[in-house]
């Protein structure tokens, strides 16, 4: 079974208990592992800390650690940079989907700039 890779809005939409959350929180509890770039610890850590403070940001971190967490290889840096090239994508949104492309992931996001990207399942962010 092909993992999951959670892109940091998907996270953010699940701790926020947002309109898509239901549906991100069924394929956090699904049976495919779970993957978390290093990129989106980064990007989770430095939102959640704005946010909600350091003591929560701690308890979610060690959520993420739960499941496997990618470290960014020279094999993945590559990646992301040919990918990054290809389909316009920023530095930390190239890391990210390079990391789920290279471990055979499905990419889950609310994030438009992975829209149309194969192995992505997008879902527009729904306002409040």
């Amino acid at each position: 079974m092909n993992p999951n890779c959670l892109d940091s809005s998907v996270w953010i939409e699940i701790t926020h208990a947002g309109a898509n959350a239901a549906t991100f929180a069924k394929v956090l509890s699904s049976a495919a592992p779970i993957i978390v770039s290093t990129i989106t610890l980064y990007e989770i850590a430095r939102y959640s800390t704005r946010v909600a403070g350091q003591a929560a940001t701690d308890q979610l971190l060690a959520f993420l650690h739960q499941h496997t967490v990618i470290p960014i290889t020279p094999e993945i840096a590559t990646l992301a940079a040919a990918l990054g090239a290809r389909h316009r994508l920023a530095m930390a949104d190239a890391l990210i989907y390079a990391t789920a492309t290279a471990h055979k992931a499905t990419l889950w996001t609310q994030d438009s700039d992975f829209k149309g990207l194969p192995r992505v399942r997008y879902l527009p962010k729904t306002p409040p």
